[in-house]
């Protein structure tokens, strides 16, 4: 049995068991419950706070190591440069500098090149050198906490460290050692960490519920969060309160849902995988075209799905279904075999053509893709150079035998991508550590040229940190020609979206390739 239902019958069988006792006992299990998941809730979000802190301090630190490591002139143009695309890819940082014994020498970003802070307020045994956020590190009002390791340091806004949007009427405080940091809300003044215990407590004198998780890394940091009990009342008052009474209505809906979701949990499985079985998954191509000519110049094949009835289902329904069934590697080699056979009815005459090919996660470890992509290349009479693969940057595990499939299939003649970058977590020295060749940016950046977002300069940091890694860049969700003409003055040298074609059937993309060919030379 599938994983996909294995999931399903369990939910049946975790279903009727509930059902069985509801009656007697609904009442007590949501109070327990509730009171269980509020608990929960409130440990789990000191640790995400905790663990994203820890996250930062120790890219920060790696980040000072390899400044350390830099074979570039102090203060020279070159290092000042490197020193400026690290800041510029972490919204949290405010300064960087470079230290000769105790004299910060030169910098970039806000704070004074010159800055001459006093006595370090810890030296702790990791080599961190760290000065608490006063005065003299202040910048529009904001103090920065400075952090040196090595001969480099890094200025960072703390504000920015809880920066996980809006918390309802929850809060959050960041200690180190003895000294609070920041607060998410601002205004926000909670217990000293040392006031309460590890793990979550309640105070009924405040009516709050508190959470402290502690961590031990590359510095000593408390997260302390708090969330109103009064809260729990607002928000599970009615369901406790109507639990026992609305018993048979209850236990006879949740019968008839898990009927529904079973049936059809069940059939969609089942049909896709009949489906992929049979052939039925298609491939339509979005064209790829040069932003400086607007010449057609390849196309990403995208999978789709029609089924028996004749009705499409969308890629964002079949293709987790189709992971979740364990079938995902099967389309995956269906669009290899359909699109390297069709990129050979028109590439002879493109005279040079590119075909994407999107990976999905686990992929790369399947040793059935790098045979299939031989065998259809082979039979088709193309290069290896025509096939690019695309990654998605969630699906990039940081792993050795990734990075040696990477450099395996590079050799062979791929060209390898990393798609919708931009909504996962890389950093520099991350994407470093593999063997790639093009960035293609999220749609969702692309919709930021010419507007006054918080996240319109998120795209020339992209475009930024391609460029330092040598890698080409090209932009996805193109809609207009103001976007056309930016992306060309900022050397984006492709893209594709709704404003050059929408994804086409095989027959009709050959008709947009020539039309767009002809319509360029004359």
């Amino acid at each position: 049995m599938l994983r996909h239902e294995k999931t399903v019958v369990w939910a049946i069988l975790t279903g009727l068991l509930g059902i069985a006792g509801l009656l007697g006992t609904l009442t007590w299990f949501l109070w327990r419950e509730s009171v269980a998941s509020e608990d929960a809730y409130s440990g789990k979000l000191a640790a995400i706070l905790g663990d994203r802190v820890e996250h930062i301090m120790v890219d920060l630190r790696d980040m000072l190591v390899q400044f350390d490591a830099l074979d570039l002139p102090r203060c020279s143009d070159s290092h000042l440069d490197a020193l400026r695309i690290a800041a510029m890819s972490r919204p949290y940082v405010r300064s960087i500098g470079y230290w000769q014994a105790n004299q910060r020498l030169c910098a970039v970003g806000f704070l004074p090149a010159a800055l001459k802070p006093k006595r370090a307020d810890r030296v702790y045994d990791s080599g961190v050198v760290a000065w608490w956020p006063s005065e003299q590190t202040k910048v529009a009002g904001i103090e920065l906490f400075l952090m040196r390791f090595g001969d480099h340091d890094v200025a960072v806004d703390p504000r920015q460290l809880l920066d996980l949007g809006p918390m309802q009427d929850r809060q959050a405080e960041l200690w180190l050692e003895d000294l609070p940091l920041t607060a998410a809300p601002w205004n926000a003044s909670l217990p000293a960490p040392k006031s309460l215990p590890v793990g979550v407590s309640l105070n009924k004198d405040k009516q709050r519920i508190y959470a402290r998780y502690s961590l031990h890394g590359v510095l000593p940091v408390e997260i302390v969060t708090s969330e109103p009990l009064e809260n729990f009342w607002r928000r599970h008052a009615t369901t406790l309160a109507a639990g026992a009474i609305f018993g048979l209505i209850v236990a006879a809906a949740w019968t008839e849902a898990i009927r529904r979701f079973s049936r059809h949990q069940f059939s969609a499985a089942t049909a896709l995988r009949r489906a992929v079985r049979a052939g039925d998954i298609s491939v339509v191509y979005e064209p790829m075209v040069d932003l400086r000519t607007l010449r057609c110049v390849g196309a990403e094949a995208l999978a789709r799905w029609q089924r028996e009835d004749g009705t499409w289902v969308s890629p964002n329904v079949f293709i987790p279904l189709a992971e979740e069934s364990g079938v995902m590697h099967e389309v995956t080699l269906a669009v290899v075999r359909t699109a390297v056979a069709d990129l050979a009815r028109i590439f002879a005459e493109a005279g040079a053509m590119t075909l994407s090919i999107n990976l999905a996660g686990g992929d790369l470890g399947d040793e059935r893709l790098g045979d299939q992509l031989r065998e259809s290349i082979a039979a088709a009479g193309l290069p290896p150079e025509a096939v690019k693969l695309e990654i998605t940057e969630r699906s990039l595990i940081d792993s050795d035998a990734d990075r040696a499939r990477i450099r395996e299939l590079r050799l062979r003649g791929h060209q390898i991508a990393i798609d919708d970058f931009g909504t996962g977590y890389s950093s520099l020295a991350y994407l470093q550590s593999f063997e790639l060749d093009v960035i293609k940016i999220d749609k969702a950046f692309v919709d930021t040229i010419g507007k006054s977002v918080a996240t319109s300069q998120v795209i020339e940091h992209i475009i930024d940190m391609a460029r330092s890694l040598g890698l080409r860049t090209a932009a996805e969700g193109v809609e207009t020609a103001a976007q056309v003409s930016w992306l060309g003055d900022h050397g984006v040298l492709l893209g594709q979206g709704h404003l050059f074609s929408k994804p086409l059937l095989i027959d009709d993309f050959i008709r947009f390739f020539r039309s767009n060919r002809h319509n360029r030379e004359t």
